[in-house]
């Protein structure tokens, strides 16, 4: 026999779904780009202006996926997987601050040059292209954490 959710398993799940949904699916897209313009004028100005739809979309999912996980994971904070979660949430934030207050800016200001569609500079770039890591490990793993965790329930 199966045990029955409570609404708040729902909500909790169901939000962690819809964020990973809304900011993987948006990360998946300016990582893409990103590995586009690395020596693409025409990529670097379209990652520039695509970066303004993703960011926001990114923090969405992230906000889903740390309220999403406070309630699904509730009565079981120190458990290994909800510890690994919250540490790679954590990652997360850390690196969205990072693109949002040193890349944006400085993408921003290029763009208000008129020089969006110069590439980035070999350091930013190296830069970036660790946030982008760091990004698409800490959501893929965090996603795949959420899925052990269910199945083994």
């Amino acid at each position: 026999m199966t045990e029955v959710a409570s609404l708040g398993d729902f909500l909790g799940l169901f939000m962690l779904l819809a964020g990973y949904v809304i900011g993987l699916g948006a990360v998946t897209v300016i990582d893409l780009h990103g590995i586009l313009s690395r020596r693409s004028s025409y990529w670097t100005e379209t990652t520039a202006r695509t970066h303004k739809v993703t960011r926001p979309l990114i923090w969405l999912g992230v906000g889903l996926v740390i309220i999403g996980a406070a309630i699904f994971y509730r009565g079981d904070y120190g458990a290994f997987i909800p510890t690994v979660h919250a540490a790679l949430l954590a990652l997360l934030v850390l690196n969205g601050l990072f693109v949002s207050f040193r890349v944006t800016p400085f993408l921003l200001v290029r763009e208000s040059e008129g020089r969006a569609s110069e590439l980035l500079p070999d350091a930013l770039q190296h830069k970036i292209a660790v946030a982008f890591a760091v990004s698409t490990i800490a959501w893929w793993g965090s996603l795949a954490l959420l899925v052990w965790y269910v199945l083994g329930r």
